[in-house]
């Protein structure tokens, strides 16, 4: 398609809505900040909107159900002011073509062509369908200076890896996405240092899989601890988080450097999606319950006040009561923090889908998914006690939502902390000793008042 110079289109506004992961909303940044060198206008008003993009996956069943009931619910804003509507983010080429077939939808632009996504808008401006799948293949975006949507906000996310090449049975992000690449490591540290030098104080490093972050030039190779070092010592007031790490690829001098910088958080989410090794051979996770459990062994033992997060799926194909109670062992032997626990829904597109069946009955996986519910629950209120008493760091992310005469942040180990309104502002560290817990919060007080 090419961009048509004359056409008087632009100044048309646009709308963005996310579902889905925080990889999406990353995106969504990207995309504002592409449209709006293209002389496109971001809007606030959806209803004023001349396009309303929507950025969603359909990596889990829930993100994509949201996007059709959302779709359905907006079709009179098509009818009445002819609105255009985009899909883009990580769904399937089925997805994508019903919504195209019924009309749902006027285009749509995968994770990797997000530079072109001006001229699909035009092309749909025309009353052309348009669809995109085809894969930019080292595309990283490293050239974008993102639009942040919180600009009021002190924490952000930055994607440093885009793709996939695990090929787990269950997932559409190698399909989506298309083969991992990584930004520059000189590119990630000049924008970390923007966004600390207007007012951010923590940044969050994202990929599918960010310990296999490895960039190279020439005689030049840099990888994930490599990059975490640099990070940690070229901004040493900025708190670096990241996420997700694939335990196949986590090293120990990954955690060394974790261990060895104090602003480098201290909190690892590790799916591990089964603990039945049969499981986690049909899910193709490429390491065992048995290495799973000696990594975390290895991350308690470098970083002992280190926080451990999860995913965990219930009810693959196949998975029979014995696999369900080796999970149920493996989550008592570790004790997370805290997870996120779902049912297995097939993804159209993935091996999975294609060649094995979907088995579980869905009263089995409610089943097994409340007593996984249900233990994490237990585990979290244990592993939350365990603060009482302690003094911890917290960084003032904004006002409670459930009362606005306290404040909330987070510790280095990513656990939520509310405490009553001082003479602090967002953006504040401070001090808390912890008083009280729930299973998802810790309670306190500003710790020079206590002392007093």
């Amino acid at each position: 398609m090419e961009k048509n110079k004359n056409q008087k289109k632009l100044n048309q506004s646009f709308y963005i809505e996310n579902y889905g992961c925080q990889m999406n909303l990353s995106d969504s940044e990207i995309v504002i900040s592409i449209l709006s060198n293209d002389g496109f206008v971001l809007s606030n008003n959806l209803e004023k909107a001349d396009i309303i993009l929507f950025n969603s996956c359909s990596i889990r069943e829930k993100a994509e159900l949201t996007l059709k009931k959302r779709l359905e619910q907006l079709q009179f804003l098509k009818k009445k002011k002819k609105t255009l509507f985009g899909v883009i983010g990580c769904l399937s080429k089925k997805i994508i073509n019903f919504l195209i077939e019924e009309k749902k939808i006027d285009f749509f632009v995968n994770p990797n062509s997000y530079k072109k996504i001006s001229d699909f808008i035009r092309y749909a401006m025309d009353g052309k369908k348009s669809l995109h799948l085809n894969h930019q293949k080292n595309e990283t975006y490293s050239d974008i200076q993102p639009f942040y949507l919180n600009q009021k906000k002190v924490t952000t996310f930055l994607s440093i890896t885009r793709g996939c090449d695990n090929m787990c049975t269950f997932c559409i992000v190698p399909f989506t996405r298309g083969r991992e690449r990584s930004s520059s490591p000189y590119s990630i540290i000049e924008q970390c240092k923007h966004l600390y030098q207007n007012g951010y104080k923590e940044i969050t490093l994202l990929g599918q899989n960010v310990d296999s972050y490895r960039w190279s030039k020439g005689f030049i190779t840099i990888g994930f601890s490599e990059l975490l070092n640099l990070l940690a010592l070229e901004i040493p007031s900025m708190r670096i988080r990241f996420s997700t790490s694939n335990p196949h690829d986590m090293s120990d001098k990954v955690l060394e450097i974790i261990s060895k910088h104090p602003n480098i958080c201290k909190h690892i989410h590790l799916p591990v999606q089964s603990g039945s090794n049969k499981i986690l051979r049909l899910m193709n996770r490429k390491y065992t319950r048995e290495k799973y459990l000696s990594l975390v062994n290895r991350i308690r033992t470098i970083i002992p006040e280190c926080s451990i997060s999860h995913d965990i799926m219930t009810g693959f194909c196949n998975e029979e009561e014995k696999d369900h109670q080796d999970t149920i062992d493996l989550m008592n032997k570790i004790q997370y923090n805290y997870g996120y626990m779902f049912s297995y829904s097939p993804r159209p597109g993935t091996y999975a889908y294609r060649n094995l069946q979907d088995n579980v009955p869905k009263d089995v996986k409610k089943k097994r998914l409340k007593e996984i519910i249900d233990l994490q629950r237990n585990h979290s209120s244990f592993r939350m006690k365990e603060y009482l008493g302690k003094v911890q760091e917290i960084l003032i992310e904004g006002e409670s939502k459930k009362n606005c005469q306290y404040w909330y942040g987070r510790n280095t180990q990513n656990l939520v902390v509310v405490f009553p309104k001082q003479s602090y502002k967002i953006g504040d560290f401070t001090h808390i000793q912890i008083t009280e817990t729930t299973s998802a919060t810790l309670i306190g007080k500003i710790y020079r008042d206590v002392k007093k």
